[in-house]
């Protein structure tokens, strides 16, 4: 158990011997961050080599592998590499540029080629990171506080939630005030559950077991279960009365709890609130060992649901407990922990922190259909976010291998499939691989905010534009306070033409978060196709995504006729995203007139794999090319229509 006072990370490291000096460093550096490190020049003049190395590289959390222009040709490195590979436990690291060997690229290799071995540097962060993950461990230093990020057009379109539901209300989420219709009989806020144990890195624990039960509450299709975005809005606020709570949610009841561990002991208390009366028809206490922290999520969801059914006439049974999950606690522990690391949102360092966590509970349990869908969703963020060209099919290769076996694992687990419908999106470009699982979700997640949102961007891509209102309605009902769902709504409407929905969707996201990337562009995008440019134009410089900022620039002044003033921010769209902009360098050119060099950077978009392209079917920027019959061939390659 690694619940409490985690024990040293072990690590086995292989370099070859011409590397000697650039691997001391990295072994200063590990160890400086508590991580013990077996090594050959810990062999002593009578050691055995052979059996003591076997044992060090079998027992060991992490083999971190140092490749270089030597190491690629070491026998002894790809051995002892090919271990860690087997183990789902490998760290790879680059001292020198190098590329992993064939048989290894499917892994993201660490560059520190650039590292100065100094510890605590970025580049060496990510490799501590990663060890502590596969040894089931929090990172020795404090998690980085939340803060809002850059998120690129590419991402806009579904990268595995963390768009979809990002940018948590800010100051601004009082301005959209739930109205009395929400607090329908059987709908329940779970708080997230406070952590009384006197260790703040214990938090992510006791708010992963109320969202385990909120989870299993949601596939109640007679309950509607609020999403996890709109009720952080409320907690961080402070509020102690519970029935004000309800209220600025709009829940008819509201369950939180605490969690209290101490060594192996447990005690989980849960109160179920009426929003009205601020009485309480059911609480419970449970003293239970931590293994047992499974039976009592259960327990709780299911005397939560029979409660509600005995105070309205919508409650009822849930249907069991939730697909997909594991019995495996130091597996369901790293789990936890990775989805804390991917709520913060913060940057490559914590997807790539979330990422190994989830490997890790893999490594306890290869059917954990839960982490291989997380694990996929991670992989296309850090991908699509961070990766390089050559990264890109390796990494692909590997998500969609990760969400096939998630739902092969759980094909009733609603997030699996629309993980898989997601990343034949996202890395594969096949739309219509896609329409199978994203059905599939659809039907199974009405309970889940994140699946119906990405069920709606699906169908608002595909032209299905009442199936999109209908999932988008269905997703900002179930998480009214997330500024994420209403953007989404104002981009579907968008795909549908309805410019005037589109700017007061959009509008009311920027009302819940000033800071929301993405907004700005969407109302943009309806204003030029109304023929207003000018008011276009200040809504693009007020967009904080550089990407959609500067493609909305360079329209708004090609169609305003300032030749100059488009060409400079195209070029400086160019200069700062390169290859990563081809479809939206497709987009200006078809807004300027130029419908063949429009065509041309389509084409090359889809010889790259650029993402973008899921937009093409709807975007009302490339209106000026539908009747083309290479566009149109284009789509129907693409798995539209």
């Amino acid at each position: 158990m690694l619940l409490d006072g985690d024990q040293a990370a072990t690590v086995f490291l292989s370099y070859s011997r011409e590397d000697q000096k650039r691997a001391l460093p990295v072994i200063k550096a590990l160890e400086a961050a508590g991580i013990k490190v077996w090594w050959d020049g810990l062999l002593e003049g009578g050691d055995t080599f052979l059996p003591t190395t076997e044992a060090a590289l079998e027992s060991a959390d992490a083999v971190v592998v140092l490749w270089s222009k030597t190491s690629v040709l070491s026998h002894w490195v790809r051995d002892e590499a090919t271990r860690g590979r087997e183990r789902s436990c490998l760290v790879p690291l680059t001292i020198d540029g190098t590329h992993a060997p064939l048989g290894f690229r499917q892994f993201q290799t660490i560059n520190i080629s650039k590292w100065h071995g100094k510890a605590g540097a970025p580049e060496i962060e990510r490799a501590v990171r990663a060890v502590h993950g596969f040894a089931g461990q929090a990172h020795a230093e404090p998690m980085p506080l939340p803060k809002l990020t850059g998120i690129s057009r590419r991402a806009l379109i579904g990268s595995g939630g963390a768009v979809l539901v990002g940018g948590a209300a800010l100051a601004g989420w009082a301005l959209f005030k739930p109205t009395a219709a929400m607090a329908a009989a059987g709908s329940v806020a779970v708080l997230p559950f406070r952590n009384l144990s006197g260790d703040r890195g214990k938090d992510y624990f006791s708010e992963g077991i109320s969202e385990q039960i909120r989870s299993t509450l949601a596939r109640n299709a007679k309950l509607l279960v609020l999403a996890p975005t709109s009720i952080s809005t409320v907690a961080k606020d402070g509020i102690a009365d519970l029935k004000a709570v309800a209220a600025r949610l709009g829940v008819a009841f509201v369950l939180s709890g605490s969690v209290r561990q101490s060594g192996e002991q447990l005690r989980i208390s849960s109160t179920l609130t009426d929003g009205k009366t601020g009485t309480s028809p059911w609480d419970e206490e449970f003293d239970k060992l931590i293994g047992d922290v499974f039976a009592v999520q259960d327990e709780i969801a299911e005397a939560v649901a029979g409660a509600l059914a005995a105070q309205t006439v919508s409650g009822g049974k849930q249907n069991g407990t939730t697909p997909g999950g594991t019995s495996n606690l130091k597996a369901y522990d790293a789990f936890l922990r990775g989805n804390a690391y991917y709520a913060l949102r913060s940057g490559e360092a914590a997807y790539r922190a979330a990422l190994a966590q989830y490997e890790a509970a893999l490594a306890e349990d290869g059917k954990f259909a839960a982490a291989h869908a997380a694990r996929a969703r991670t992989l296309i963020v850090i991908t699509n976010s961070y990766g390089k060209a050559s990264e890109f099919k390796s990494s692909y290769d590997d998500a969609l291998e990760s969400a096939r076996k998630a739902v092969a694992l759980a094909p009733d687990l609603a997030i699996s499939q629309s993980t898989l419908g997601y990343v034949f999106v996202q890395g594969k470009l096949d739309l219509r691989a896609a329409l199978v699982p994203f059905e599939k979700a659809r039907q199974l997640g009405q309970g889940d905010a994140t699946v119906m949102t990405l069920c709606g961007i699906f169908a608002a891509q595909s032209g299905r534009f009442g199936e999109a209102e209908l999932a988008v309605a269905r997703a900002i009902k179930l998480d009214p306070l997330n500024p994420g769902a209403h953007r989404i709504a104002g981009y579907a409407a968008n795909c549908a033409g309805n410019w005037a929905s589109a700017i007061d969707r959009a509008r009311k996201a920027i009302s819940l978060n000033p800071k929301l990337d993405g907004a700005h562009g969407i109302i943009g995008d309806a204003l030029i196709q109304q023929g207003k440019f000018t008011e276009a134009r200040s809504e693009y410089v007020a967009e904080p995504d550089a990407l959609i900022r500067l493609t909305g620039l360079a329209i708004a002044a090609s169609r305003m006729g300032d030749a100059a003033a488009a060409k400079v921010a195209a070029d400086k769209l160019i200069a700062e995203f390169g290859d990563a902009a081809t479809y939206q360098q497709a987009q200006i050119e078809a807004q300027s007139g130029q419908a063949d060099e429009a065509m041309a950077k389509l084409l090359h978009a889809r010889e790259i794999g650029d993402v973008g392209l899921a937009l093409a079917y709807t975007d009302p920027m490339l209106a000026p090319l539908r009747a083309r019959a290479d566009f149109k061939q284009l789509l129907s390659g693409l798995g539209f229509g």
